[in-house]
């Protein structure tokens, strides 16, 4: 997890999973870019200089295009490069599909899918540049942040659930379109009492909390490190130093007419669907 000489933005980096994890970057050797919005994550960067490492602050929205532009811009300008890109922030609008407001949607949909996508978008342009400069592969790491929310089907978590849905495709198009140029794109699905979180998981326990954001991050810096390198387009649920690999959907059974659906499902539990409650029991 040696990230000695390399450069990483984080985003939604100013509490929770994101502050773990640039911290963890930054332990392990790299320079930050920091993102969250204004005034949020001064203290993080005070922690971070504090450990020896250097970064710097791009403040504004992550489902905003001149963010994204600034936050590749910085670590450029500031630090020379970019190799790793955390993608974290996100917001919650949870309702139940029949009192959801076309604002709560958009607002989840933009900031966590939006968001990644422009981020994403202008790291592989630039290392797609790096590496057709160099005629050789280049160092790109991406590491997003879907949920078991997508997995599950949340059902109060419509738009969220779609949204990390959406990531996770989103990570496994980037791995495919990208790996030519060096570039590893995975996904995880957090469990971390941030929060954000806090009125799912409640209060922390006294002692060691398997839920601990640290927990995750240590994954992230394992993903963003050399040891990454032939993982990609994989998604993962990561907590308490447990790491699942998800397996891509199988094909259940094919049916060569429409009439023999009706046996087919007539014996079937009906609470089985598309719906992986397995992720349950991790």
């Amino acid at each position: 997890m040696d990230l000695a000489g390399k450069v990483a933005v984080v985003t939604g980096a100013g509490a929770g999973l994101g502050r773990a994890e640039a911290l963890e970057l930054a332990r392990a050797g790299a320079s930050l870019v920091l993102n969250d919005l204004p005034g949020s994550a001064a203290a993080v960067a005070a922690e971070i200089e504090e450990l020896g490492a250097k970064c710097v602050v791009v403040e504004g929205d992550v489902g905003e295009r001149s963010t994204a532009d600034a936050l590749v811009a910085a670590a450029v300008e500031e630090f020379g490069g970019l190799h790793v890109v955390v993608n974290n922030a996100g917001v919650l609008r949870d309702r139940m599909l029949f009192n959801m407001s076309d604002e709560d949607w958009d607002l989840v949909v933009r900031v966590h899918l939006r968001g990644h996508f422009l981020l994403s978008r202008n790291a592989a342009s630039y290392w797609r540049g790096q590496s057709k400069q160099a005629d050789a592969p280049v160092y790109g790491r991406i590491v997003n942040t879907s949920s078991e929310a997508f997995l599950l089907g949340s059902e109060g978590q419509a738009n969220y659930a779609a949204a990390k849905a959406g990531i996770a495709a989103l990570t496994v198009a980037t791995a495919r379109g990208t790996s030519r140029y060096g570039v590893r794109a995975n996904a995880i699905c957090p469990r971390a009492r941030t929060g954000m979180t806090a009125h799912v998981f409640g209060d922390a326990p006294d002692g060691d909390d398997s839920l601990a954001p640290e927990h995750v991050a240590k994954f992230v810096a394992y993903l963003a490190g050399p040891s990454g390198d032939r993982i990609n387009g994989q998604v993962f649920v990561v907590h308490g130093g447990m790491v699942a690999l998800m397996a891509p959907p199988t094909v259940e059974q094919k049916f060569g007419a429409l009439s023999d659906l009706d046996g087919y499902f007539a014996d079937r539990d009906p609470q089985r669907t598309f719906s992986c409650t397995e992720t349950m029991s991790l």
